[in-house]
């Protein structure tokens, strides 16, 4: 994936999730996602390199840090719940939208049933 279009395909895919909103409480220069209130997607520039930041389980975090060289720990945030995404050849935007898509499932897993608007566990599944 270009550094260019990382951000943009990262942010499509999350608005195009339900009950998904694009806010900037850090300021105009960041942009968050957030599902419901709860952040999904952190997307920055780091010494002028794009990347963004989803949630993700920590055992899927850990292996996709091992194997894929454009994966690294979570930037500000918990290094085992969060992983940073750059704009490397091993990270395409399938694999870019699978990341958002599960960050999106992990956040709605950690509300109350009756606020989840999908179902996290069947949600886009196999």
């Amino acid at each position: 994936m270009k550094p260019e279009d990382l951000h943009e395909a990262a942010i499509q895919r999350a608005l195009s999730l339900p009950a998904t909103a694009l806010e900037h409480p850090f300021g105009p220069e960041y942009d968050v996602i957030k599902a419901l209130g709860k952040m999904v997607l952190f997307a920055a520039f780091l010494q002028r390199e794009p990347i963004v930041v989803l949630k993700a389980d920590p055992d899927d975090a850990r292996m996709l840090r091992e194997n894929i060289a454009g994966i690294d720990r979570g930037y500000h945030m918990n290094k085992r719940h969060w992983i940073t995404v750059r704009a490397h050849p091993s990270v395409d935007r399938a694999l870019l939208e699978d990341l958002v898509t599960d960050s999106y499932r992990l956040v709605i897993a950690s509300l109350p049933r009756s606020r989840r608007p999908i179902d996290p566990e069947t949600f886009e599944g196999p």
